[in-house]
């Protein structure tokens, strides 16, 4: 069958969790779910949730062959939890675990030979670079893995989509009875907004900590009475991997005129007023709009209300400096934003069901007025992949890419016209991740494009003297450049399945061909 979108979606996919539905719209499915309930036993005044080691832990969890266990990612490529947990599992000889990371990176690599003996047997995540995405593109799980957006992944856990029997929580901060926080200790990663669903909702809690501190943790995020056990370990990471090398403002010439283009166009829209709200991600383009826009606030004294998402050193300077009222946090992208959420009550944090889940009583995303987002490929109806490269080989995934979209009043992808001398504009993204219908503006140092369904923006433009044109006279420019590329080859094995916000089925990943 075909999705909305027009995309083949097999009616059954193996060891889907659950019946396949293809994705009909941004906003259709956004009906009154009924959220899971999980079971909680109750502990005796003189019992002890702090273990020996994480042996006995695995062995009171009553982890088993065929269970789900999950991660969190706020340490990103310095995370040592995943690797840690997943050699003892094995060491044990548990098999057929079903992984829910919110994100996999390429220090995980060790998971690969976890799959190949039948340690691992799938995987449910948000986002995955590195080793451990490039194995799953070539074949090496049985049943396709599932992608989520980031408020998908609440929404799938709060759901029952999920069913998480374990969660191990990195906690670089956690007394003797299970409060946590993310902001203190050697290695404090900030807030943990991506862990909360796991904690309500997972049937076992684990808190993983190298500083056990005595009773009460101050402050506290996730609190001792969703918490089972504790283990104490050397490291859980080493907060310098959660640094990107993206989390800096491009010095590229053309990455600044994209810059200072989108700047134009958010001005030109009417939006860049008093209270506004705005996110951006970490790349060096879209922290360039970011200071762009900064220089116009201050020239114009406007103050906005808040910023969200993942937070960076450069955001934390605009609070300080007076231009926004509030950040609100799910994620800590640098040290400088780990410290601000530590020692200024306007920098909150949140979880990432506030943040994104379509289905609560109001996601963060919503408020937005602007997002800024980026792509690998987008395609003639505003289609943008962020899942896989050109080449077929999944690189990312949504994140809050889709979350963000849908919610804001507007969003603009910035993007050089081509790289590595291949065409960002396509006739048909390689993988869908975010639904054309949520994209107002592409931005490139060639041109800006606009969305034909925003004929107010498209006016906006106008009038302010921005000269628009269409993404396909931007496509035929950048193919004049690099030619038309190759279609890729793939097998028909389907090795991912990728959720829209919703759960709904936006798109699949099949196998390529060497």
């Amino acid at each position: 069958m075909k999705n909305s979108l027009g995309r083949e979606i097999p009616e059954t996919i193996k060891g889907y969790y659950k019946e396949v539905k293809p994705f009909t719209g941004a906003y259709d499915n956004m009906a009154d779910i009924i959220k899971t309930q999980v079971r909680a036993k109750s502990i005796m005044p003189d019992e002890k949730k702090v273990l020996d080691n994480l042996e006995e832990v695995i062995k009171k969890s009553g982890l088993k062959d065929g269970m789900t266990i999950s991660f969190h990612h706020h340490l990103r490529n310095g995370d040592y939890v995943v690797n840690m947990v997943m050699n003892q599992i094995a060491s044990m000889g548990i098999k057929d675990i079903k992984i829910a990371a919110s994100s996999i990176f390429p220090i995980h690599s060790p998971l690969i030979d976890h799959m190949k003996s039948g340690v691992v047997t799938g995987l449910y995540t948000s986002y995955m670079s590195g080793p451990v995405a490039d194995a799953i593109s070539e074949g090496i799980l049985e049943n396709p893995i599932i992608m989520h957006t980031h408020g998908g992944r609440s929404r799938a856990i709060e759901s029952g989509d999920i069913k998480i029997d374990v969660a191990f929580i990195a906690s670089s901060t956690c007394d003797s009875y299970g409060n946590i926080n993310g902001v203190y200790g050697k290695s404090a990663c900030g807030v943990l907004g991506y862990a909360i669903s796991d904690a309500y909702y997972a049937e076992k809690v684990v808190a993983i900590t190298d500083n056990l501190v005595s009773y009460p943790v101050c402050p506290i995020e996730i609190s001792q009475d969703y918490v089972d056990y504790i283990v104490v370990v050397d490291k859980i990471g080493d907060p310098e991997g959660i640094v990107s090398g993206t989390t800096r403002i491009t010095k590229d010439p053309i990455g600044l005129k994209i810059a200072t283009l989108a700047a134009k166009v958010i001005e030109a829209s009417g939006l860049l007023k008093d209270g506004f709200s705005f996110q951006t991600g970490a790349g060096g383009i879209s922290l360039a709009v970011a200071a762009s826009i900064r220089e116009i606030m201050k020239d114009k004294n406007i103050k906005g209300s808040f910023m969200s998402g993942g937070i960076t050193g450069y955001m934390v300077d605009m609070l300080e400096e007076g231009l926004f009222d509030s950040i609100l946090d799910v994620q800590c992208f640098d040290l400088r934003a780990i410290e601000s959420l530590k020692n200024n009550k306007s920098h909150q944090p949140m979880t990432a069901t506030m943040y994104g889940n379509p289905h609560n009583k109001g996601a963060v995303v919503n408020n937005l007025d602007l997002m800024i987002l980026g792509a690998t490929e987008i395609d003639t109806d505003f289609n943008v992949n962020v899942t896989t490269g050109s080449n077929g080989i999944i690189m990312g995934g949504s994140g809050g890419h889709s979350d963000t979209a849908a919610g804001s009043k507007l969003a603009i992808v910035v993007s050089q016209l081509f790289k590595g001398r291949l065409p960002v504009i396509v006739d048909k993204v390689t993988t869908v991740s975010t639904p054309g219908e949520t994209v107002d503006v592409l931005v490139t140092e060639r041109g800006i494009a606009v969305n034909p369904k925003r004929q107010d923006l498209i006016a906006k433009l106008e009038k302010s003297k921005i000269k628009v044109m269409s993404i396909e006279k931007l496509k035929k420019i950048a193919e004049g450049i690099t030619g038309k590329p190759m279609e890729i080859e793939t097998d028909e094995r389907i090795v991912a399945a990728v959720e829209y916000r919703d759960g709904t089925i936006i798109d699949i990943v099949k196998k390529i061909k060497r």
